[in-house]
């Protein structure tokens, strides 16, 4: 059967479980955690339920859009990552042009949404990070210089002032300190996945930093962005936005996240020690949000 025969019909076989792997579900889900905290520590009171559930729709929806547009743009780098070639583009499951009528699709109503029935600002904020993230990272950033996860780390950022926004309107600077913490993280998260995954951007073309500046460089700048997010995470604390339960559960997972840089500083060619950094810092990014959260309710309810 000709090649072309084979794509058409496995194209023709496009399920529901397609379009959720292009919306990358499980960062989404990390996404929305952090625009939920976001919404809970704008205000001393609880959002509304209506309002909750019209935010993380549009923001999921947004969000999904802009994972969408990504799989497209990067369909060609996927073919030559073993971690991403059974994605449904780089395996004939989903055309191009299948995947961005979906991301026009979800973007649209996704924005539309948080126009309509959350405020104007939120929808603006959520279609510049959509902008920042689908297009300025993914098709310049990502492939113009070994900065790229820090300049775009700005558009993955965005997601819990999205949810402050949602509540009171207007930016205020803890909703920003938010955005702060993510931005610090970022670079340390997503290098130790680069050191482990070193081979897989030298055979797709990616500038990343393992790859252009070496990995003992690397792993240096993992434990300096390391030691700058944790001075950024004690701000809640010291700005009066997170109490002492925030601050005692924070130092105890600083402490676990500096063991695991210095871990990844002394690694040598072990590939196992940054895939498990980068591991933990996802659990880390979770617990750290679900600590403010608690924090923020457990003062205002006493």
């Amino acid at each position: 059967m000709p090649v072309r025969k084979v794509v058409e019909t496995a194209h023709a076989h496009v399920t529901w479980r397609d379009y959720l792997e292009l919306c990358k579900p499980r960062v989404v889900a990390v996404m929305l955690l952090t625009v939920l905290v976001g919404m809970g520590l704008a205000r001393p009171e609880l959002p509304s339920l209506g309002l909750i559930v019209v935010t993380l729709l549009g923001v999921a929806m947004a969000a999904g859009s802009a994972a969408a547009v990504n799989h497209v743009m990067d369909r060609h780098i996927d073919e030559n990552m073993a971690r991403t070639r059974g994605r449904p583009l780089p395996s004939g499951k989903m055309s191009a042009q299948q995947a961005l009528l979906f991301a026009a699709t979800m973007g649209t109503l996704g924005i539309g949404v948080l126009a309509l029935w959350v405020n104007p600002l939120t929808a603006w904020l959520t279609l510049l990070s959509l902008i920042g993230y689908a297009f300025i990272y993914t098709m310049f950033l990502k492939r113009a210089t070994p900065q790229n996860i820090v300049i775009g780390g700005v558009a993955g950022a965005a997601p819990p002032l999205l949810g402050w926004t949602a509540v009171s309107g207007v930016m205020e600077p803890n909703g920003l300190l938010l955005v702060l913490i993510i931005f610090a993280w970022t670079p340390p998260h997503f290098w130790a996945l680069c050191i482990a995954r070193k081979e897989d951007y030298i055979k797709a073309g990616i500038p990343m930093l393992p790859v252009t500046h070496g990995e003992s460089f690397t792993r240096l700048h993992i434990m300096l962005y390391t030691l700058l997010m944790i001075a950024t995470t004690a701000m809640p604390f010291l700005t009066g936005m997170s109490g002492i339960l925030y601050l005692a559960g924070i130092s105890l997972l600083n402490l676990r996240f500096l063991q695991w840089a210095w871990r990844v500083m002394h690694a040598g060619d072990n590939r196992q020690i940054p895939m498990q950094m980068f591991r933990y810092s996802i659990s880390y990014i979770m617990l750290l949000f679900a600590l403010l959260l608690v924090d923020h309710y457990v003062v205002f309810t006493y």
